[in-house]
């Protein structure tokens, strides 16, 4: 157990139990426990598995290559509408999570036995294209463009979304204009 974890949940302001039996089941996989991203991270051999995520209406399980699962039970679901890889499982009390727990062990050594037969999710190659605006800085910068080609795909592909996701040019600008620092720190969208 990971003393950074028991800080972490000690200063849960809601989802306290609820994560905690999240993280008992994790751990009763034989995960790795780290703080990655200020939440709890699970993963086997350095391959990120699960991560326990509070929100406001719920706390969810997420699995980082959830849709190479099966899902018998019909209980994955995308994080949010661009989500292309990741599935969670959102819980709204303890005796959900404990009701679930042998499902939940199931689909935690399921993806376990993917990373061990180092399983790849098939992305298709068609990205999102760049919004011209952002193209156009990137054009005019080199070490912008150089910053941007570093970043992960799914970096990119959150800027290229929340980008273009503005209906007006103008938005799009200063959207630009805004994350320049970002991109030319490595740092995606969300990072801190």
């Amino acid at each position: 157990m990971n003393p950074e974890i028991d800080k972490f949940l000690n200063s849960a302001k809601q989802w306290q139990e609820e994560m905690e039996q999240l993280r008992m089941i994790s751990l009763d996989c034989g995960l790795t426990e780290e703080l990655k991203w200020g939440k709890p991270c699970y993963s086997f051999q350095n391959s990120n598995i699960v991560i326990i995520q509070p929100f406001k209406e719920s706390c969810a399980l997420m699995f980082f290559k959830g849709v190479l699962l099966e899902d018998p039970n019909d209980v994955l679901e995308k994080p949010g509408e661009n989500s292309r890889v990741a599935r969670r499982i959102p819980f709204t009390s303890v005796q959900e999570i404990v009701e679930m727990e042998p499902i939940l062990k199931r689909y935690i050594f399921e993806a376990i036995e993917a990373e061990k037969a180092g399983l790849e999710v098939d992305l298709e190659e068609k990205p999102e294209p760049i919004p011209e605006e952002l193209q156009k800085k990137l054009d005019e910068n080199p070490a912008l463009k150089t910053a941007f080609e570093e970043l992960t795909p799914g970096r990119q592909r959150g800027y290229i979304l929340y980008i273009s996701d503005a209906k007006q040019s103008k938005t799009r600008e200063r959207r630009v204009e805004k994350y320049i620092p970002k991109i030319l720190d490595g740092k995606g969208l969300h990072d801190q």
